[in-house]
Order: C-alpha cells, then sequence, then structure tokens
C-alpha cells in the first residue's frame, strides 16, 4: 500500500511538471553552440521601397521548431528589437507552455531614423522649440510593417496569422496608433510606458471617438506606466498626479488618461490590463512590462483545470469535456486549429492512465494526440494505442 501511494504522488508530481520539463529539454536541445550560455537572435533584413532604406531585423525561433513538422507559431514583433528581443525570449523560455504559446520573435531595429518612423503626427517645435528632426511619418511605417515585413516574414519563417506587437516609449505610442488606426493588423498590445504626450496628447484625443465606437473582441491590450511621475517633485503621487498641471507631469498623465478612457469604453471587447511600476524608471520598466505584459494578453491561454487532471479519480467524459473546451477556446482566439495540449503531455497523461489500469482514459488521451498532432494511424496504432490492446 505504501508503495502504492508513493507511485501515485509521483504521478500526480509528473503531470504537475510535465511542460516544464519537456520545455526544458526542448530548449537544451535547441542549443547548438556550447562555447555560449544562450544566443539569441538571428540577423535578416529587406530592403523598403516605402522607407526607401534596408531594415535589419532579429529572428528568435522557438527551441521546439523543426522544419520536418511544418509546424507554425503566433508570432510577436518587437520594435526597437536589437534592445528588447532577449528579455522577451527570456519569459518565454520561462512562461511558455502554461502561460503562453511558444512563439517566434521578430526584433525589428528602430537605430535609425526612430522617432521619424514612431511618432504618430508632425511637430515643428517642442517645449516652445524649433524641433527640427524628422518626425512624424508613422503612416509610412505602418504601411511598411503591413506591406512588407508582415508578407517577408510569412513567406521565409513558420509563422501563423496571429500577431502580437511589443513596444516601449515611442514605440509604445506607435503600438497604441497601431491599435486605434490599424487594429486588423495585431491581436495583441503591449505598450510600454508609451509617450501619449507627442504633440499635446494628439493619439489621445484621437483615439476617444474610436474608442468608443469600435469593437475588439478578442484583442487585447497592457499598458505600463514608470514611477518617475514627476522628474523634479518627489512628492507627485499616483494619487495626485492628475491635479498637477505642468509639463512636468504631461508624459504621466497622458498615459493615465487613456487608461481611464479604455477602461470607460470597456463595452468594446476590449481585453485591458494597466499596470503601475513604482520602483522602475522609464529605462527600467521595459523588462518587467514584457513579462507582465505576455502575461497578460495571453490570460486566455493559461490551463485551466489543471487539478482534474492530477486526479485519478476525475471521469474520462469530464477530462473530454474539459479538453474539447481548451480546443475550441485556442480555436477562438487564434482563429485557426491549434492542439489543445502539448503532444507530449497528452501522451504522459495516456502512459500514465495505461499505468493506472484506466484504459479507457488512456484510449481518450492517445486518440487525442493522434488527431490534434496527425499522426498516421499505423504510427498511433503500434506507438500507442497498441498497447490498449495487448493489455485486453
Amino acid at each position: 500500500m505504501g508503495n502504492y501511494r508513493i507511485k501515485n504522488r509521483l504521478r500526480i508530481l509528473l503531470i504537475a511538471g510535465l511542460i516544464i520539463i519537456s520545455q526544458q529539454l526542448a530548449e537544451g536541445q535547441g542549443k547548438q553552440n556550447p562555447q555560449f550560455l544562450n544566443e539569441i537572435g538571428v540577423l535578416d533584413s529587406l530592403y523598403s521601397n516605402i522607407l526607401e532604406e534596408s531594415r535589419e531585423i532579429y529572428i528568435q525561433l522557438p527551441a521546439s521548431y523543426s522544419a520536418e513538422n511544418n509546424q507554425t507559431y503566433p508570432v510577436v514583433y518587437i520594435l526597437d528589437g536589437d534592445v528588447f528581443l532577449p528579455t522577451a525570449s527570456n519569459v518565454l523560455d520561462f512562461y511558455c507552455g502554461g502561460f503562453m504559446p511558444e512563439m517566434v520573435l521578430i526584433g525589428v531595429s528602430n537605430s535609425k531614423n526612430r522617432m521619424r518612423d514612431l511618432t504618430t503626427s508632425t511637430i515643428s517645435t517642442m517645449y516652445c522649440r524649433p524641433f527640427n528632426q524628422k518626425n512624424g511619418e508613422v503612416a509610412n511605417f505602418i504601411k511598411f510593417i503591413e506591406d512588407e515585413l508582415i508578407p517577408y516574414v510569412e513567406d521565409k519563417y513558420p509563422v501563423s496569422n496571429y500577431r502580437t506587437l511589443i513596444g516601449h516609449s515611442y514605440g509604445g505610442l506607435f503600438a497604441l496608433y497601431s491599435l486605434i488606426d490599424h487594429p486588423h493588423i495585431f491581436a495583441n498590445y503591449i505598450a510600454i510606458d508609451p509617450s501619449l504626450d507627442w504633440d499635446n496628447q494628439n493619439l489621445l484625443e484621437h483615439s476617444k471617438t474610436i474608442l468608443a465606437s469600435h469593437r475588439y473582441k478578442n484583442k487585447s491590450l497592457f499598458v505600463s506606466l514608470g514611477g518617475q511621475l514627476h522628474m523634479q517633485n518627489p512628492d507627485i503621487t499616483l494619487d495626485n498626479v492628475m491635479q498637477d498641471s505642468s509639463d512636468f507631469t504631461i508624459f504621466a498623465r497622458s498615459n493615465i488618461a487613456f487608461s481611464d478612457l479604455v477602461q470607460q469604453n470597456s463595452a468594446n471587447g476590449l481585453a485591458f490590463e494597466w499596470k503601475f511600476y513604482p520602483r522602475d524608471l522609464h529605462g527600467t520598466i521595459s523588462f518587467p512590462s514584457i513579462m507582465d505584459g505576455l502575461i497578460s494578453v495571453f490570460e486566455w491561454f493559461q490551463m485551466e483545470n489543471t487539478d482534474k487532471f492530477n486526479s485519478p479519480d476525475t471521469p474520462k467524459d469530464e477530462l473530454y469535456s474539459i479538453i474539447k473546451y481548451r480546443e475550441s477556446k485556442l480555436q477562438e482566439h487564434f482563429a485557426y486549429r491549434e492542439p489543445p495540449y502539448p503532444e507530449d503531455l497528452l501522451n504522459m497523461l495516456g502512459y500514465m492512465s495505461l499505468d493506472m489500469q484506466q484504459r479507457e482514459k488512456a484510449r481518450m488521451f492517445f486518440e487525442f494526440a493522434a488527431k490534434a498532432y496527425e499522426l498516421s494511424g499505423s504510427d498511433y496504432h503500434r506507438s500507442k494505442a497498441g498497447k490498449l490492446e495487448a493489455q485486453n
């Protein structure tokens, strides 16, 4: 009896930890060069006829990727990607599986002409002084992304059309512009400390009627705000910043006003989270925001009812309903068919059910795995279902 209990506890632990274990194994196999602990982002580039210049991009494929399986993945486009792609990659290493799907990361370099490309309207003065730097050409940059970059990526790399956009500062401003004026391009938006003060809050004003009238079903937005609300007055806090009217707080006030606006229009269906980081500055907020933002916009992806799978007493029909629900939920968000669980997890659940003499449950898990991952009938029966027949 004691050995039986120990085995059952081990099975439960194995189920709970399977995703983490299989993920770590895949990561270990994916590392090619033993001279380095980690290599992130392969450099690529394309010439843009719209921008009339070459644009560097950095590509990070999932560790499990294999050219032989023809699998495609959701994709994340990261502005200032040469800076922020490593952070996004680290987040995925720890959280993909149970919290978010495996994804292809596309880091877009904005090291040149950053203000020109990411700002949403043209200005000639800033803080009452002449301003001559090129700016306000966001229409060209969004056209480059939609008409040149995305087709290039989708033709060359294993990505689906389910897209997430991450931007910081002016990049965050661009992410919100994309949501407001071009919502068909991306499904999710992470705007990190966005520069909504640009041009006397031009985008904030422009957003008011659109957020009230547009529908954002199955779209998600995460916005963050750094802790330095006033650059000279530490007595300005989240509680009183909106009462200040100086230029020193317009950055924070614009962010908060946009957040209030989104929440006032919650009937439009946009899934929204806003987070304040009191200990972070504009230059440090990207790291926690990328982590929290990806978890937030993929909250719907997170696995539910794991306790039911951990319990050998859960009826087969209940487990079947849970799997079917997740299958339909993923298809609703992705707008294409996606396996409800990793193949290794379904197969492990099948083998564990076999070990506990629960053959019908085992058959169900194996059949789900075979259908979801399109295994051939002969391979499936030889490797999985055949074990059931041999034990009958």
